[in-house]
């Protein structure tokens, strides 16, 4: 649902593989037989992985969103062969002091609050702008979708995350990734900024006037950075191989 702007561009360049994780869209009653299974990042990540050998498909560029960033560069670390490039929407990278207490504030009010309140609350945080209005709606329909136990156990997953996105800020990786953020994106910019900085293969391009969620404010110019990026890396692999 948070990418109904871009399939089309993409599907007139590329082969497109839209993946529910767990307890999203279709794959929601696949966790309604595991009420009390608590899974980790390499649980999603096989996940993925396990779609792709369905679908036979050997190397693919990922595209992910917020939550989606942080799963798509732990699969950086889990299949490298298999991926040609990495594009991070409002990436997530650390967590800032007004982040960790957003949790800890979270985590504190989880089983007192509907979670749909808690949820609410920490979507306003994140994207405060009038001109981010149409994110949080989708954000929040898609939140009531989830249900309860599902947004908890992904919630418990996030808020455990902060020993792997150190991490990740150390280990610079080898595989090309461009980072697309929002100009407006005041919780998890900054650490974007520091980190391509130092890491060679990595590009940050900032989109003006715009919050976290940039696919779905900005997604002309989103969808034309993403192809163009694609592109020139299908082209790199194409001729190293020939």
């Amino acid at each position: 649902s948070l990418w109904f702007k871009q399939i089309k561009a993409f599907q007139k360049n590329f082969n497109v593989l839209m993946v529910d994780l767990r307890g999203h869209g279709k794959s929601k009653d696949f966790l309604k037989a595991f009420c009390s299974y608590r899974f980790t990042m390499d649980d999603v990540s096989r996940d993925i992985v396990e779609v792709m050998d369905h679908e036979q498909i050997d190397k693919a560029h990922f595209v992910g969103l917020s939550l989606g960033s942080i799963i798509i560069r732990h699969l950086a670390e889990v299949i490298p062969e298999r991926i040609s490039s990495l594009i991070m929407g409002g990436a997530v990278i650390n967590f800032s002091v007004k982040s960790r207490t957003l949790v800890k504030v979270g985590n504190f009010f989880k089983l007192i609050l509907p979670y749909m309140w808690l949820y609410k609350l920490l979507v306003l945080a994140v994207m405060p702008r009038k001109s981010n209005k149409e994110s949080r709606i989708l954000f929040i329909r898609e939140a009531k979708k989830i249900g309860q136990k599902e947004f908890l156990r992904w919630y418990k997953l996030v808020s455990d995350m902060n020993p792997l996105l150190k991490f990740m800020r150390k280990k610079e990786l080898t595989i090309p990734t461009l980072y697309i953020m929002g100009e407006h994106d005041y919780l998890f910019l900054k650490p974007v900024r520091e980190i391509v900085e130092h890491h060679k293969k990595s590009i940050l391009k900032v989109i003006e006037n715009c919050g976290h969620v940039c696919n779905v404010e900005a997604p002309e110019r989103f969808n034309n950075l993403c192809i163009n990026f694609m592109k020139k890396h299908s082209l790199l692999i194409e001729q190293r191989n020939n």
